[in-house]
């Protein structure tokens, strides 16, 4: 069976609200604790974690005294907002007896849809990560509408896993993982250890209710594997009623049911940019840069003799030399205007022309393909 987390850099870890909250009753602390210490456990081995975690809306339907999961929107927002501190002091405190700083990154469908909230989501995680710093991340219900809502906390792990282009996104829930029928009606359903993130025979399998106090079933993360999938990262449904599960997992033991992604996180990604038939714009670059494209090298501004287009921040650009030869293409860090202003800049000289630097890359390695036609771009 594939070590998913065994051989995985960098991991999205969602805990269901069953998980956190006790079945529904208040926040069950030692949990946390447990969480906490494993995802320290995890660090150490040399990974980095986000945490996406459930349970603001259950703590907060507790400390406001409700008997039930409110089903009026703004009650659901009410109870998020009281809910959410709760959960963020008891995760920011078992974590700090690890040493291991926290920070609270909320999110709504909106932020992760427009393009310059994307990157700067992704950014701001990215950087988070460097720190040692755990982000803990959830759906911002308090301001969230049934029009820009992600939904439910798999989706939400899926899509953060896409951001920060995770090797592995781990759902732990209240079951033991799929099997290929609801086991509560079938007792002859076979448990599924391991398959192929997407097959559309695992949606057929996927069934069973959610508890009161989430939402979703083993649909919905089976429809977020398909959607981690997309970046290359495999997904693991595991319990998190397991002893220590996730150190176990790290340690190559076979626990609940992995899918595995079709593609590789750096083949999903290069394929992604390769696909891309029109560029937002170019950048000429001179003869040692196209030497270092060509080695897949990151593109440092010192390198590039002029920008043509207009683009913003993460989108398209293609890496053609003075002849009109495409070279590469990739993520651009800097819009067209900046761009211009730093060509020809060595990375110590970047803040003087903008008032900070961004990145020290124009395009970064790991946000490139090399194109292998000659035809001029665009």
């Amino acid at each position: 069976m594939t070590a998913l987390l065994a051989s995985a850099r960098r991991v999205v870890v969602k805990v269901g609200s069953a998980l956190v909250t006790n079945d529904g009753r208040g926040l069950d602390d030692s949990a946390l604790a447990r969480w906490a210490g494993q995802i320290a456990a995890l660090q150490k081995m040399g990974k980095e974690v986000i945490l996406v975690s459930s349970g603001a809306v259950a703590e907060g339907v507790l400390r406001l005294g409700w008997e039930k999961r409110p089903g009026r929107l703004y009650e659901l927002q009410a109870a998020a907002a009281v809910g959410q501190m709760g959960l963020v002091q008891a995760y920011e405190r078992h974590f700090r007896e690890h040493g291991i700083g926290t920070a609270q990154v909320l999110l709504t469908h909106a932020n992760l849809t427009d393009r310059e909230q994307y990157l700067n989501a992704r950014m701001t995680l990215i950087e988070l990560l460097r720190l040692g710093v755990v982000p803990v991340i959830n759906e911002n219900d308090t301001i969230a509408t049934s029009e820009i809502k992600v939904g439910d906390n798999d989706t939400l792990g899926a899509l953060v896993t896409n951001l920060v282009e995770a090797d592995v996104l781990v759902i732990l829930t209240d079951q033991r993982g799929l099997y290929t029928e609801d086991p509560r009606k079938n007792p002859d359903a076979e448990f599924v250890s391991e398959a192929t993130a997407g097959d559309p025979a695992l949606e057929r399998m996927a069934g069973g209710a959610a508890s009161t106090l989430s939402k979703g079933g083993m649909i919905t993360k089976i429809l977020a594997a398909k959607r981690a999938a997309r970046s290359g990262a495999g997904t693991i449904i595991a319990s998190g009623r397991e002893d220590n599960v996730l150190v176990r997992l790290a340690q190559g033991e076979s626990i609940g049911t992995q899918l595995v992604a079709a593609s590789s996180v750096l083949h999903a990604r290069q394929q992604w940019l390769a696909d891309h038939l029109r560029v937002s714009g170019k950048a000429v670059v001179d003869k040692g840069a196209a030497r270092a494209l060509r080695e897949h090298r990151s593109l440092l501004p010192v390198g590039v003799k002029a920008i043509e287009g207009d683009f913003v921040r993460g989108e398209v650009v293609a890496c053609v030399t003075e002849s009109g030869e495409e070279i590469a293409r990739g993520l651009v860090n800097y819009s067209s205007d900046d761009a211009r202003r730093i060509i020809g800049c060595h990375t110590e000289e970047i803040p003087a022309r903008l008032g900070l630097i961004d990145r020290p890359e124009l395009i970064h390695a790991n946000n490139m393909v090399l194109v292998q036609t000659r035809k001029p771009a665009g």
